[in-house]
């Protein structure tokens, strides 16, 4: 039986193409923005075209199998299971300017980041068009019991999302159309390694996205020793992708850089960053490691932390501490589901 959630409306009424062009239309309303889950549901459908439908197709999303509540309420973890038995990450935010989401585009990950735990199972598969799609929708349809929605999304769960390019790209075009939740693609984040060839991939494609690059070392020697991807893509190239990017487009870049203590935490850790990136349009989101138990890594001091941060800022970098979400529920990218399989 084909599953017809994840069809653009051109697909939808290239497949509906017995009935009126309009029917597809309202399908695709009640599949994306009503959160229906079977066409029983389509009340300005007949009862006995619904019945039809069911017949011919399903509307298959992704299932819940856990989810996980912060203490404080503002975080919510979804491990979400697809019809493989595969299974993701999708975290919901409630920030004080709207509800954004965090999805996965792999099951799994290959990059190797030696303080993450996604990558300790490797990579398994991308991620259909469909199966992101479905993360967001998923969650849109959760809010939406709460009189809620997705405001914005960020493209930084488990995976690498410009290796799965093609399936990304397709994503955020349906996610885009006013069928669906039509969001603006200036609310959407993606956070890549640095695949240089794929960075620049995206800004031939002129959707105004906002590009965040983990650099999380400030030379070649560190990053390659927590990153293996920077012996594909070094620093001088992923930088120059990034001031790029920024030129094309007119978007602020944000380097993403993980604070690890005793590792990259130094005020001369700080000094050749703030080097690297002078002149750029950027800014620098710290991250304070959260501990993942397979790796031997600690979390920074608190003086540290606001060392690093005081020096960029008073050196030409507009740098900020990213606000943490999900203490207390696995709240690295990956845990939930590492745990998950480990059970």
């Amino acid at each position: 039986m084909k599953n017809l959630f994840g069809l653009t409306l051109p697909e939808l009424e290239a497949e509906l193409s017995d009935l009126p062009k309009f029917r597809a239309k309202q399908i695709a309303e009640w599949i994306y923005q009503r959160g229906a889950n079977s066409f029983d549901a389509m009340t300005n459908l007949s009862k006995n075209l619904r019945a039809e439908l069911n017949q011919r197709y399903e509307i298959s999303k992704p299932r819940q199998i856990k989810i996980q509540n912060s203490a404080d309420k503002l975080t919510t973890k979804f491990l979400l299971g697809f019809s493989d038995g595969a299974a993701v990450e999708t975290v919901l935010m409630r920030h004080d300017y709207g509800n954004s989401v965090c999805i996965s585009t792999q099951v799994g990950c290959n990059m190797g980041c030696k303080f993450c735990a996604s990558t300790l199972n490797g990579l398994a598969r991308n991620l259909t068009a469909a199966e992101m799609l479905g993360e967001i929708i998923f969650v849109n349809d959760f809010l939406r019991e709460k009189s809620g929605k997705v405001d914005t999304v960020v493209i930084m769960g488990t995976g690498e999302p410009l290796t799965n390019f093609d399936n990304l790209l397709a994503m955020l075009k349906i996610l885009h159309e006013d069928y669906t939740l039509g969001l603006s693609y200036r609310k959407i984040t993606i956070s890549t390694c640095g695949i240089v060839p794929a960075i620049y991939r995206l800004i031939d494609e002129k959707i105004p996205v906002t590009l965040s690059i983990s650099l999380h070392a400030p030379n070649d020697i560190l990053r390659s020793e927590l990153m293996p991807i920077n012996s594909a893509f070094p620093l001088d190239e992923v930088l120059k992708a990034g001031e790029d990017f920024a030129q094309v487009t007119g978007r602020r870049v944000t380097y993403e850089y993980i604070l690890i203590g005793g590792v990259n935490d130094t005020e001369e850790h700080a000094r050749q960053l703030a080097k690297i990136l002078a002149g750029q349009l950027c800014n620098v989101n710290l991250i304070p490691i959260n501990p993942v138990d397979e790796r031997n890594f600690k979390r920074p001091t608190h003086n540290a932390i606001q060392k690093f941060f005081h020096f960029l800022n008073t050196h030409g970098i507009n740098a900020t501490i990213r606000k943490e979400f999900g203490a207390g529920i696995d709240a690295a990218c990956g845990q939930l589901r590492n745990s998950w399989i480990n059970r």
